[in-house]
Order: C-alpha cells, then structure tokens, then sequence
C-alpha cells in the first residue's frame, strides 16, 4: 500500500505505524469465545420455526408431538407468551405519520414475511430441538402477498391490512424551501432550453449482510442480573431496547458481546430472536442458547439496500450542474426496523457528493411489503446515493460527448474553496479532490488505458475495455446528537472512554465502541499509547460488556475511530491534568511550572522528572498526595461530535467485457482515499480491501432473489453468491492525508469507504465497455446474462429486469402521479 502525505507525519510514536493486531492471536488459534462456544451450567438450547409463506393468517399451531420428542422441555407460540415477549422497536421514525407496523417477536395471528417465526422449541441440545422443531404442525390461511416494491404501492394488496397503505413514510429535502439552493424545477425547465437534461432510472439490488458469524444468542438469567450475551454490533443499544420494551429496569440487565465475527450493519439491529431467548429463559428460569443456521441468516436477518432511483440531472451545455432532482422508492420489507426507515434518508445528504450544485430536490417514499425487512448495511444509504450520483455522472458526460472525468473535474469544490456548505446543507471542513484524481490516474494509467479502448472499439475486438470511475466523498463519524435530534432520530451520537491508571504502570482502557472486526483493540491502545506516553503493551482495551464498559453507543458508520478515538483523547487528557498536581507535589515544583510530554512530567528548565507510571504508583499507595486531593488519577470522557467527518476519494476500474458471451474482467483497480491522518497503516488497508470486495460484489456478485410467492431462493451460499479472493484482483491502494479539523486527531474513517466508492466505478466501467452498443445502464449485479441481453438490445436500460416496468412517479403526498 502506497501512502502519501499532505503533511509530515509525526516522526515517533505509535500513531501512523503498522501494528500487527494483537486481537489476533486468540482469534486465529481459537483461544476467544465466540457467543456459540458459550457453555453454561444447565444450559438449554431453542429452535425456531418459521413461515413458508410470505403472508398467511395462522390458523391452528399444534405442538403435541413435538413436546412428545425426546428431551424437549416445552415449546411456545405467539399465543403462549402474548405480551411478555416485549415488542421489537424502531428508533427513527422519519415523519411523524410513518405507518410503522407493530413488529412482536413471534405473532400469534398472521406473518408478513417468508421466515417469521411461528414457533419456538427447547431442548437440552440443540440438535434435539432442531429435530423437534419439524415436528410442530402449523395450519397456514395463505394471504395475498406485497413483494413487488413499485406494485405494493398501488396499495391494491396491502402488506398489513390494518394499516391501510404500504406507504410508510414520505421524507423530502428541497434546497429552494431550505434556503441552501435554487429551485430544482426552474434549473431542469431552463436546462430543457438551453442545456442539457439527463433522466435515468437505476436498481439498488437487495444485498444480504454475509457475516462471518451467524447471529447468536445465550440468556442467563439465574443471578442477581439477567445476562445476554449476543453476536451483536450494539450492545448498549441492545440493552437499553430491552429495559424499553420487556420492563425489566436497565440496572437488571447485563449485555456481553464477545468476539463477534463481523457484522457490516447486519448486527446493528435488536432481533426477534434475542427477545425471544431472553423471554423464554426468564420464564424457564434457566440458561438458554439459540443460534442461527446460516440459511436462517440469509432468509431471516436483515436485509440490506433495495431501492429504486428516478434521477434528473440538469446542465449547461458546458457540463456545469445547474440542478439534481432525486425521487427513491426504498423497500423497507415488512416490518421499519431500528433505523431501516431512515436509512435511506441518509443519502439524502450524499447525493450532492463532491460537487457544487446550485438546485437540489430529494424525496425518498419508503413502503412496506411482505419481503425480509430492511435495515443499515455496510455504508447505510451513502452507498446507495454515491452509486446514484456517480453514474448519473458518466451518463451526463455521455450526453455531452465530454470524458467522464472533465465533467467531474468542472463541477467538484476545488480545495481552496473549503470549508464549504453544500447544496444539502452539511459543512465539508477539508478536502483536495484535485490531488486525489491526479495520483490516481497517473498510478492507474488512465491515458494509456483510454488509448487502448479506442484501439478495441476501431478494430471492433470481441473483448471490449471499459473505464469506470467514482469520485465519492461520505459523511461518516455517526453522528452530532444536535443533527440526530434534528432528524427525529431516538438516541444521540456520543461515545464515551474511560481510563485508569493501574498500580503496576499499565493502562485498563474502556470504551462505549464495540468492535467486531476492526482492530479497536489495536489501534485504540496506539491512541492511548501515545497519548499517555506509555508502552503499547501496556495498554489493556476492555469493551462490549455493558457491565465492564457501561456507557457507549456502539459501533457503526465509521464512528469508532473518530467518534470513540476521540472520547480516548480527552479522557487520557484529564489523566494527565489529574497527574500534574501529584507530579509536582513530589518534584517539589509549583504545578504551573510542570511539563509533560513522552509519558513523562518534567519541571520546565531543569532535568526533574518523574514517569506518569511512577504518579500512578505513588496514587496508589497515597502515602505522599497533595493536601486534600484523592487518590486517583482514573478519568472518563463523553464526546459529542461537532460534525461529521468527510473522507473522500477516487476510484477507477478497468473491466473487460467478452461482447460474444457478457463475461466480465477486471483487469485493474486503483484507489486514492482521503482519510485524513491514519493511526494504523495496516488496519486501513484491510479495511479498504475488505470494502472494495463487498463493493464489487454488489456490482457483479450479490443478490437476494425473490420468487413470485415471497419465498427466497437465494437462502444459502449455493444460489447467494459471496466473492472469494480468486473472483477479485489485486487492488492499487493508496492514501492521502487532508487532516479533518473537527476533531484532534486529524482522522475521518475508513471503515465504509470502499464499499461505497467501488460499485459505481466498476457498474460505470462495463457500461463504458458497451456503450457503443446503445446500452446506458445493465441492473445490478451485472451477469453475463444481463451484459449479453443489454449488447444484444433485449435487457438495456433501466428498467425493472423481472417486469419491464419503469418506476412510478409520486406527488408531495406521495399520490402516484
């Protein structure tokens, strides 16, 4: 990985060097414990069954022979635990007329997706249970089903009648009614005149989260606490929706996620069956464990995107934007998960991306149908709006007969123009596009490359080159609790850090961020390391217990590191203003005349000093304090965003298209990212690499399929195709450091930047490879079968790949127009 600076980076210390993560060696030799390997003393273990259909009334549940098998202890319906089971929440409602179905975590009446639960079973192993759990005989009434998104609403079959619509929610952004931006009508009416105007439809496909680990769950509830233990990425979150919604109070309840094996948004999400685990242990007065099939996972657990986009972009005949007009229809599934319903409404503040664009129209209608509910997957709706903006780009610069990039190039915020308030109204604080692009194409060899296309395209080569490019920036640092509030948004987007200062001279660290793969444990005692001034070793990293770490918000959106760093910084600063006293009570100096710096507190103009491990022993043993002062030198931190954090980026694809048969290559990747000052060179590259795949594979891979009774096809990694590393290249990966301002280490994460620059750059790549074929846009992911259908005229464009429809077209009210 080639890194370039802006700026010298420090010359010593832990920050910037590559640290081998220390998390590593228990999790590679087997020595952690993942939520399965829990054993507890007494334990049982539950099965789920779950609904073949889609949308069925529930008619009779018998469960006789299944209570007949050998060593099951019971079995529960919906109907046995009626209330006591506590209801699922959603933490954003987006308008205050969402229609939000209420969502128990088994029902007793009527399912609204193809793999809800019906029917628990506990046995004494969980093979007993899974093999008692065929035996519960469920009498369905099948119920017509919503699955088509542009269908359902028409509200002609309701996906909850009780509701009356499948429209959940209408949210709109207009910069003219903001007083951010010009009206978007004028500048398209203008541009019809006397420029250009652009009007595409795409397709985000459903993607499902493929974590490593499928989800698991173990309640004990034998001692004086009830204590869950969860494959989860928010176990703070997890425990406070439980005191919210079982009423049993929070100082009651214990959450532990242990080593958790990935999540990318697909365990930030309280679940049907961690409420159920927690219900039935508590009334079996006994240890329960459930976890998931991987097919139970990819039918069951959240889903992820699922969009349609109408997009109008408006020009002058020169290339500049004169307006973007964005109408999205999101499928929500059947139930508005934690914050499924405003996740899209996060792109909202990301389809401007890097570019100055004077009007600006955005307005999502999220509707409910009988399909796997939706939530936050890797990226979260920025994804989804740079996908957009960026092909809308490339389509724009076809109409022009302009190269992709110089219509770019016109339109992004040059780096001397930062700060700057963009159209959607967020403050970019630092940037420099300019120099980003220009690594970028001179590594990739974007001339070159261009040279070689025209040379296939004159001498008409089977194997066409395409060129796709993404320039992406992302609003990423979840969240200033002032803009959460200002979206209706449940919770607020703190984190919070303490530190002590041990006897012995080594550091316990606590933090409210969570990991499930990152290497906080690593790049969080670099910090702290630091900071402090004392070795790496020494520094112990305690997380995901909410007993151990009792106050946090967890970790998604790319907030760990400078949301959850930060609150380390100033928590490790208090340490040091608690230690200066002591320090100069035993130098004998006035404390104003103390110094620290390396770990140790000096007396300005004289070689006294004294280690900060050495202030900690003497802490310690208390034999020798200042008057008054108590023996501790521990401190804690909270730390409330100011803004977000803006990493950007430029990516380009190189990708090779067999015309005879729609195979697709790729032959080079090269990436630039921004990601101000780095704290583990090692960590971000496989944070990058790691992106880039989930990436790609929605661009040529991923897809959750639907039949045409709701039932999903793709329920296991025969038909879900997840990419192996022979299916991917070797990556160009290089970084830059425009330092972010908002907060003190200079940093803006990573943990999301690939993925959501890499699917428009590959997508905006084979398209380039066909363009002269008359092909505009081949829905994702791109097969060969849709390649080959899109050159041979039966599968270009848009549209709906099932249907042929294209995307209806909605009021302010959100009246089909």
């Amino acid at each position: 990985m080639t890194v370039t600076e802006d700026r010298p980076a420090a010359a010593t210390g832990e920050i910037g060097r590559d640290r081998r993560r220390k998390e590593d060696q228990r999790l590679i030799t087997g020595r952690t414990r993942w939520t399965d390997n829990i054993q507890l003393t007494g334990m049982l273990h539950m099965a789920m069954v779950r609904s073949p259909f889609a949308h069925a009334k529930i008619v009779s549940i018998d469960t006789s022979a299944a209570k007949a098998a050998t060593n099951v202890v019971d079995v529960y319906t919906g109907a046995d635990l009626g209330e006591s089971q506590g209801v699922l929440i959603n933490a954003w409602p987006i308008t205050p007329d969402q229609k939000t179905p209420v969502h128990l975590p088994m029902p007793a009446d009527r399912v609204a997706f193809a793999g809800e639960i019906v029917a628990a079973v506990v046995a004494r192993t969980a093979a007993e249970a899974r093999d008692a759990a065929e035996l519960v005989d469920v009498e369905y009434e099948e119920l017509p089903a919503a699955l088509d998104m542009k269908e359902a609403l028409r509200d002609e079959v309701l996906a909850h009648p009780d509701l009356g619509s499948n429209k959940s929610a209408l949210w709109v952004f207009d910069s003219a009614e903001a007083g951010t931006g010009g009206n978007v009508d004028d500048a398209i009416a203008a541009a019809r005149t006397d420029g250009v105007v652009v009007e595409r439809e795409f397709r985000q496909n459903r993607l499902i989260p493929a974590f490593m680990e499928p989800r698991s769950t173990v309640v004990d509830p034998t001692g004086e606490q009830n204590v869950m233990y969860s494959a989860t990425q928010v176990p703070h979150i997890l425990r406070f929706a439980l005191a919210a919604t079982t009423g049993v109070p929070e100082s009651k309840i214990r959450v532990v996620a242990p080593d958790v094996g990935g999540g990318f948004g697909g365990k930030l999400q309280v679940t049907p069956e961690e409420w159920l685990t927690w219900c039935i242990a508590r009334r079996l007065g006994k240890p329960l464990k459930y976890t998931e099939t991987r097919s139970e996972s990819l039918m069951a657990a959240h889903h992820g995107r699922d969009q349609w986009q109408k997009l109008t972009m408006a020009a002058d005949k020169d290339g500049t934007l004169t307006g973007f007009k964005i109408e999205l229809t999101a499928d929500l599934g059947a139930y508005v998960a934690v914050v499924g319903g405003g996740v899209p409404v996060l792109g909202a503040f990301m389809f401007n991306a890097i570019y100055k664009i004077p009007a600006y129209h955005f307005a999502c209608q999220t509707v409910l149908t009988n399909k796997t509910w939706v939530d936050a997957y890797r990226g979260a709706g920025r994804p989804e709006a740079t996908f957009g903006v960026e092909r809308m780009m490339d389509e724009l610069a076809h109409e022009l007969g302009m190269d992709p990039m110089e219509v770019r190039r016109k339109n992004w915020i040059r780096h001397d123009e930062f700060p700057y308030t963009t159209v959607s109204g967020l403050e970019y604080d630092t940037g420099n596009y300019e120099a980003a692009t220009e690594e970028a194409m001179a590594s990739f060899g974007y001339d070159e490359l261009r040279a070689e296309q025209q040379r296939r395209r004159e001498s008409g080569d089977r194997v066409q080159l395409g060129i796709g490019i993404s320039t992406f920036t992302e609003m990423c640092g979840l969240a200033p609790s002032r803009v959460l509030g200002s979206l209706d948004y449940g919770a607020g987007g703190w984190e919070n850090a303490s530190i002590r200062m041990l006897a012995t001279g080594s550091v316990e660290v606590t933090t409210g961020a969570s990991a499930h793969g990152q290497g906080h444990e690593t790049a969080f005692s670099q910090i702290v390391a630091d900071r402090l001034g004392v070795p790496f070793e020494s520094v112990e990293i305690l997380h995901g217990d909410t007993q151990v770490a009792s106050k946090g918000l967890d970790t998604y959106g790319s907030r760990s590191l400078t949301v959850g760093g930060e609150a380390l910084v100033k928590a490790a600063d208090k340490v040091i203003e608690k230690a200066k006293p002591v320090a100069a009570h035993l130098l004998e100096a006035n404390v104003d005349d103390i110094e620290f710096e390396a770990g140790t507190f000096s007396v300005r103009g004289t070689d006294q000093g004294i280690s900060i491990a050495d202030v900690a022993g003497a802490v310690f043993v208390a034999h020798n304090l200042p008057e008054g002062m108590e023996p501790s030198i521990d401190a804690d931190a909270t730390y409330d965003p100011v803004n977000f954090s803006f990493p950007h980026g430029t990516h380009l694809c190189a990708a090779e298209v067999d015309t005879e048969t729609g195979a697709i290559k790729l032959r080079k990747y090269t990436c630039v990212d921004d990601i101000g000052n780095v704290i583990n060179p090692l960590i971000v590259a496989g944070q990058v690499h790691g992106g880039l795949v989930q990436g790609i594979a929605q661009a040529l891979f991923e897809d959750a399929v639907f039949d045409d009774a709701g039932t999903l096809v793709s329920a296991s990694f025969v038909d879900y195709l997840v990419p192996t590393a022979a299916d991917m290249i070797s990556f160009d990966v290089h970084h830059r450091s425009t330092p972010s301002l908002t907060n003190t280490l200079g940093t803006k994460g990573v943990g999301e930047a690939g993925t959501i620059a890499s699917t428009p750059a590959v997508v905006n790549a084979i398209v380039d490879a066909v363009r002269h074929f008359g092909v505009n846009d081949i829905v994702m992911p791109c097969t060969p079968e849709r390649v080959w259908r899109a050159i041979n005229g039966s599968g270009a464009g848009g549209a709906d790949p099932t249907t042929g429809d294209a995307m209806p077209h909605f009021d302010a009210e959100g009246e089909q127009a």
